[in-house]
């Protein structure tokens, strides 16, 4: 697993030591069993974005603080120039980019997500997490599904849904594709 999951794992190990959690309260607050969170915290799985803002909002802490490790300082405003904001790659296939990681006590999260087209035989493996979110594909072609429903996006397209149901997204054409994801 990359450098970066591993960081964020030892984040995880970190929070919960630091809140005197034990693991089985972590697996809960995730929606998962001791075991699987168990395995993010060895930093040899991805951690879903997902689980990561699970545990921000059941702890009151920012979500990208877990993701980049930086505790956010502004509170008038921050800016983000282009291709300048922190990012991580949880795995090959998917890079995001937060605009947004240096205000504190954001209401949303705003980031920049890159997907790596995928072999079409390989699943697609759906999270949810608390709130709502908000898409705008920036250029190629998405596919999103979201519980029993797929939708195709193309560049100018938008999505607001609940994240509560299960979603997953696939970049479609052999095209990597760029989309605006604000997480509330």
């Amino acid at each position: 697993m990359n450098e970066q999951i591993k960081q964020i794992a030892q984040r995880l190990v970190g929070l919960r030591d630091a809140l005197d959690v034990s693991p089985d309260e972590m697996a809960r607050v995730c929606n998962l069993t001791s075991e699987e969170y168990l395995r993010l915290e060895s930093g040899t799985v991805d951690i879903s974005v997902s689980v990561l803002h699970q545990i921000a909002q059941a702890y009151h802490i920012e979500l990208t603080t877990l993701m980049f490790g930086d505790e956010p300082k502004m509170n008038a405003f921050f800016v983000t120039r282009k291709g300048k904001g922190t990012a991580v790659e949880r795995v090959k296939a998917y890079k995001y980019q937060s605009l947004g990681a240096g205000f504190a006590h954001r209401l949303v999260d705003p980031f920049i997500v890159t997907v790596h087209p995928k072999p079409a035989e390989e699943e697609l493996i759906p999270n949810s997490h608390p709130g709502q979110e908000f898409n705008l594909v920036l250029s190629g072609c998405l596919l999103l599904k979201i519980g029993d429903n797929e939708v195709t996006l193309n560049e100018g397209d938008s999505i607001y849904f609940n994240a509560q149901l299960p979603h997953a997204m696939k970049a479609l054409n052999g095209e990597i594709v760029q989309f605006l994801a604000v997480i509330m």
